[in-house]
């Protein structure tokens, strides 16, 4: 049994872990441009370097899952946040596609590393304490991001290298990492050691599976905002640049809000409810403001779709804890049912953009956007499926 004074210290050093890693991505994002120029890569040499970084996030998730239901996800998240503070530096070192695509590849690895760990030992906590965490997680898994992405901006305006500029965000988040370490749950908390036998029934429920889909769904959502949103305001709309940006900018503070009060909704409507409602209103707002057009109906839509977004990955998350705790005990540890999902929802950022590109150029970007209200639509029809224990 845990204390409630251990479950509250361990509260506060997972959510500086998602904070960190926002704060990292954040960072990173921001100085994409200037790496670059720097390197004076094309638009498809960047492509291709990006791409390593995703193709790192999927050749890590399965071990990753495997090592924190091994070692416990206290011990994972300490060996991973270590990893990704020594290895970002290095993407500031790259002068080349080859050696940029190498460093994105390891950083990929290590940022997928501290995202399952992180969202196990998330995990853990709500079953421990028998309440919802990971929305307000995941909320400030996006505050980190916003910080990190101004932070990045101040340095990238002063002409600060990327090198030295990752270093101090390596030391800050150290100093940060330090003190959250030292408040998780012990390493016994989550560990899980399969019998022989339950080895050779191990497998991966469908009902996981499932749940990995509808977070790809989601994933594909939220990557097709931030990539299309602002274009389809500029150039379908006539946005000016500034304008053009409203659009996810509402989008990402309704994620933030939802986020911050996903778990208190879930607790006292249900998640099934959250997401049955949440996810028919995003589907129908984002394709009303689309049908409705202007940059308004856009805003407009952006406004609901990411309010029913925000819910969606912590919600399965929690669920798949939930399941793998008590359905599929023995076939699959918490954790592994997490990397699983992970590595499933991450292929949506992958295929979601260029697929949005593919269609808008078959019928035109307004109707594609069409797609993530669909998907809005299909997730709300599945909310029973999996958020039930």
């Amino acid at each position: 049994m845990f204390s409630d004074l251990s479950i509250k210290r361990a509260r506060v050093g997972v959510t500086l872990s998602f904070l960190t890693l926002g704060f990292s991505a954040g960072n990173f994002v921001s100085r994409i441009p200037d790496i670059k120029s720097k390197l004076e890569l094309s638009n498809s040499a960047l492509g291709i370097c990006l791409l390593m970084m995703s193709v790192g996030v999927l050749a890590a998730l399965g071990p990753v899952g495997k090592f924190a239901a091994k070692l416990g996800s206290a011990q994972t998240l300490k060996v991973a946040t270590a990893a990704l503070l020594l290895v970002q530096p290095f993407v500031g070192l790259a002068n080349s596609v080859v050696t940029l695509s190498a460093a994105l590849f390891i950083f990929g690895m290590t940022v997928a590393s501290q995202d399952v760990s992180m969202n196990t030992h998330g995990v853990t906590l709500e079953q421990k304490s028998g309440l919802r965490y990971m929305s307000r997680f995941h909320a400030f898994w996006s505050v980190g991001g916003l910080i990190g992405s101004i932070f990045g901006g101040l340095f990238a305006q002063a002409e600060v290298s990327v090198f030295i500029h990752i270093i101090v965000v390596s030391i800050v988040s150290a100093i940060v990492t330090v003190i959250g370490s030292r408040l998780l749950l012990s390493a016994d908390a989550d560990k899980h050691i399969y019998t022989e036998e339950q080895k050779a029934k191990k497998k991966r429920p469908p009902l996981i599976l499932i749940m990995g889909l509808l977070g790809m769904a989601a994933s594909v959502g939220e990557g097709s905002t931030g990539d299309w949103g602002g274009v389809l305001a500029r150039e379908t709309f006539g946005a000016s640049a500034f304008v053009s940006t409203i659009p996810f900018i509402a989008f990402s503070f309704t994620m933030v809000v939802g986020r911050f009060f996903g778990d208190q909704l879930a607790t006292k409507f249900g998640p099934n409810r959250i997401l049955k409602v949440g996810g028919f209103i995003g589907g129908i707002g984002l394709a009303t403001g689309l049908i409705v057009g202007g940059t308004g109906g856009v805003i407009f839509g952006w406004l609901l779709y990411g309010a029913a977004l925000s819910a969606v990955i912590p919600l399965l998350f929690s669920a798949a804890g939930s399941m793998a705790n008590k359905r599929f005990a023995g076939s699959i540890s918490p954790a592994e049912a997490v990397a699983m999902i992970s590595g499933i929802s991450y292929f949506g950022f992958i295929v979601g953009p260029p697929l949005m590109g593919f269609v808008a150029d078959l019928i035109t970007l307004r109707w594609a956007m069409l797609i993530p209200a669909v998907l809005a639509i299909i997730i709300s029809a599945s909310s029973r499926i999996f958020t039930s224990d």
